[in-house]
């Protein structure tokens, strides 16, 4: 007896990170989390947390956390959505876009769970590929004719962003959805965020997994104009995000002082890892991530190794990435650690 679609039994399905426990004396540069610990006010809003909100339901529209987001970045309360994760608010438009008859279309390589959740809803898939120098292939996107257009921006593996004319350029043309990942914008010096207001056809995704270290609470929300959220409203779950969670994210984001410290030290770091790879040997292009992509023809091996240090960085096995290592920026001793059993390895 089949129990499943048959998409589902052929998909391959997406594939995290191991776990592991932040007690494991390891350094975990593969998955991209933020080095430094959450705002104090989080942890103080923690510890004042009534248990009485755990006995009743969230707040399905996360307001507390809306009207923080909407004092920091400008923007009416009413112009966001929020899910456990972009990864929930990734489903969410996939279910809300996608069948057997619409196409979603992304330029490649990029987020991999974009691909495991199309194939989940059994859409029509164009995956267009990016040059060697990760320009966006802008006209084979508009002919593409996406129903759904997912743009991460800046990208993971490549770290880097998307110039706002181009943005501005494919949201004018395309007569589709289009998504702006913008779950590492913290590092970077723009956002497409003004094309919501311009564009009702545009929708940002943020994550507060990134910049403001709360990988471990899964939080993300999307910002669009309000005619488009209220159909995504119709599939999200009624209680999507836990009540700890909307109260920590809120304290997170109206911390804007604590998490641009963490990120400019991140950025500073970030540079003085690019060019000490460099030293090193490496092809290391700008990025505008909390991570770099590192080319050697000795990637897998340095990979492997690396592991046999308690060093994780991410190796990809994709033909055009077996030559690179993703390598997330960590503290500066983090950093030091690692090139120094790099120079070793070399």
């Amino acid at each position: 007896m089949r129990y499943f679609r048959p998409v589902i039994t052929t998909a391959t399905g997406h594939q995290p990170s191991p776990y592991r426990s932040p007690n494991q004396s390891i350094i975990k540069l593969n998955s991209n989390e933020n080095p430094y610990p959450p705002s104090p006010n989080v942890l103080k809003r923690l510890n004042t947390f009534d248990g009485e909100w755990l006995r009743r339901y969230p707040d399905p529209y996360s307001q507390e956390f809306c009207h923080a987001a909407a004092a920091a970045l400008g923007i009416p309360s009413d112009w966001i959505i929020v899910g456990n994760g972009c990864d929930d608010l990734l489903n969410i438009l996939m279910r809300a876009c996608i069948d057997e008859t619409r196409t979603v279309v992304y330029p490649t390589p990029t987020y991999s769970l974009y691909r495991t959740l199309a194939q989940i809803c059994g859409a029509q898939i164009i995956e267009i590929t990016y040059d060697t120098q990760f320009s966006l292939p802008l006209e084979k996107i508009v002919q593409a004719d996406g129903a759904l257009t997912l743009i991460a921006s800046p990208n993971s593996p490549s770290g880097h962003q998307i110039p706002m004319a181009e943005l501005r350029q494919l949201a004018t043309t395309i007569q589709g959805l289009l998504v702006i990942d913008e779950a590492y914008v913290d590092f970077a010096e723009e956002s497409a965020l003004s094309l919501t207001q311009t564009h009702g056809n545009v929708l940002v995704l943020r994550t507060l997994s990134k910049g403001y270290s709360l990988a471990g609470l899964r939080f993300g929300f999307g910002i669009a104009q309000p005619a488009l959220l209220a159909d995504l409203f119709k599939v999200k779950d009624s209680y999507g995000v836990d009540a700890i969670a909307n109260c920590a994210a809120a304290a997170a984001i109206a911390d804007q002082t604590y998490k641009n410290q963490c990120v400019n030290q991140i950025k500073l770091d970030r540079q003085h890892l690019t060019l000490a790879l460099r030293k090193l040997g490496f092809q290391v292009p700008p990025s505008h991530g909390n991570f770099v992509l590192a080319t050697h023809p000795e990637a897998p091996r340095l990979h492997d190794a690396l592991r046999e240090h308690d060093i994780w960085v991410r190796h990809y096995p994709q033909a055009h990435l077996t030559n690179k290592l993703r390598i997330t920026v960590g503290t500066p001793e983090q950093n030091q650690r690692l090139l120094q059993v790099l120079t070793n390895l070399l």
